[in-house]
């Protein structure tokens, strides 16, 4: 199916993308796509360097009559979110992306589609190879680990970079110009409990939360979506009200930056309950699936009997675990009062881990105000903290702050509009870019994101419209004529 997408137009994009989607590149494990980029660098005969974290960097010399413009530096990052439908057999660590053409956009089979930012690296990667496109000089920078941690572009050291201007391409709407992002910080919370044995007279079952959009945890957590972790929290914690439930073990969510599309949960509760648990649960399914029926219209909640399991959570940890998830926030905490629809600060909880005697519960907070994020994990904090669990913090990361005087934004500016009839969106946005860091190395780098339409990142649904690439493609060959001179 990956020889339609390579007869898509721009040609030369699409290929590319072929090419790096054939390549395994789940964040944290970028060494096959490092040695990929090396290759193709040194096969253009154009300088590549990789730096002592990964980071790869190939250099091409300005085209004839270009040389007097400033250098640019034309970023994206090689790691792509691995999620997968629960009925879909694939393995990120050896096997590359399905594709296929689905009207306007191209999907993946049952997995991410790694258009994120997989269409900004394919996009470099044409421009350095094409021998047709004018252009100064450019500075391609690959960076690994965004997805999970952004220690690529944390461990960027200054120096290494002489370009002036610097064009991230991961925004995933082409009428936007990012001009700035959030910043964010892993929360955990974990605790260690002794295990009961199941006592006599229980029935067990199994309790599934799927068929959820799931989605990016910055850029759609205003959208509404299911939390499959809140989901599942709340049909346990009514089974403890009302019948006793006893919580065997949890499993919900995958990535931090995933909203969570699945979850699974084994419980016991006494026989003589066991038909009015039945009824209750299923009434308060139907409940939920009505709530959220016009954005998770696919939302399916499954109880089913199973086989006794051998030990549940001690009581006491399991009511305070269950009521401190209800009350731990989720989804956005504040809009921004400066940009108007701008989500400030919000968190995601990603992952519940529950079993074996271990509570493990990951979150992302996000927020483009350093006190408004620390505001939200001292609320975390506080309440994880009140039912034992340790709380610990990592991978905080700055946002990037909106330059509305950018000398490049206002030449992008100008072209959206000279190409398009109509003004580009100008905005920040809630994801993380990587340019907050990069810019603490290179605080005098002028920084501009862009890119094509991208739907549904960081879940099976991703998809990317090819009209759009199209757009987006003659946009990026019209920048790249028009930056100024040095």
């Amino acid at each position: 199916m990956n020889s339609e997408i390579r007869n898509l137009e721009p040609k030369a994009l699409w290929n590319k993308f072929a090419d790096l989607n054939a390549v395994p590149r789940p964040s944290k494990k970028e060494e096959r796509v490092i040695a990929f980029m090396k290759e193709f660098g040194e096969s253009l005969g154009l300088n590549t360097e990789i730096d002592k974290v990964g980071n790869v960097l190939i250099r091409k010399p300005a085209t004839p009559g270009m040389e007097g413009r400033k250098t640019v530096v034309m970023q994206s990052h090689l790691d792509m979110v691995h999620q997968k439908n629960a009925d879909t057999n694939f393995d990120f660590d050896t096997q590359g992306i399905e594709m296929y053409v689905d009207g306007d956009w191209v999907r993946a089979k049952g997995t991410t589609l790694g258009a994120d930012n997989g269409l900004g690296v394919a996009t470099i990667m044409a421009i350095l190879e094409a021998k047709d496109i004018q252009h100064p000089a450019i500075e391609a920078l690959f960076t690994i680990d965004e997805e999970t941690g952004m220690t690529g572009a944390m461990g960027l050291e200054g120096g290494w970079l002489q370009g002036d201007i610097l064009l991230n391409l991961d925004t995933e709407e082409d009428d936007e110009i990012g001009v700035g992002c959030a910043g964010g910080i892993d929360v955990t919370a974990k605790r260690s409990y002794k295990e009961e044995p199941v006592s006599d007279g229980k029935a067990a079952y199994t309790i599934s939360v799927t068929g959820l959009n799931g989605g990016h945890s910055g850029m759609d957590i205003h959208k509404g979506l299911g939390n499959a972790n809140k989901i599942m929290n709340r049909l346990l914690f009514d089974g403890f009200e009302n019948f006793g439930l006893q919580v065997n073990e949890i499993k919900g969510g995958s990535l931090r930056n995933a909203i969570p599309r699945e979850s699974f949960a084994t419980v016991v509760v006494d026989t003589i309950h066991a038909e009015a648990f039945e009824f209750e649960i299923a009434e308060l399914s139907k409940t939920i699936k009505h709530e959220l029926s016009v954005m998770e219209a696919d939302l399916q909640i499954e109880v089913n009997t199973t086989n006794l399991p051998k030990n549940v959570i001690e009581l006491g940890v399991q009511e305070g675990l269950l009521k401190a998830l209800y009350a731990a926030h989720n989804g956005v905490y504040i809009m921004s009062a400066s940009i108007p629809d701008l989500v400030e600060t919000s968190n995601n909880i990603a992952k519940v881990t529950i079993g074996k005697g271990e509570i493990t519960i990951e979150c992302l907070t996000r927020s483009s105000v350093e006190s408004s994020k620390m505001d939200l994990v001292n609320k975390l904090r506080a309440t994880f903290e009140l039912i034992g669990c340790e709380v610990t913090t990592s991978g905080d990361y700055p946002g990037w702050a909106p330059n509305m005087d950018s000398p490049v934004l206002k030449v992008l500016d100008e072209l959206y509009q000279k190409l398009n009839g109509e003004k580009a969106h100008v905005a920040a946005c809630h994801a993380g870019l990587e340019c907050g860091i990069l810019g603490q190395n290179y605080p005098d780098m002028d920084m501009i994101s862009f890119g094509p339409t991208i739907l549904g990142a960081h879940s099976p649904d991703e998809r990317a419209s090819i009209s759009s690439a199209q757009k987006y493609w003659n946009f990026v060959l019209e920048i790249l004529k028009e930056i100024p001179k040095k």
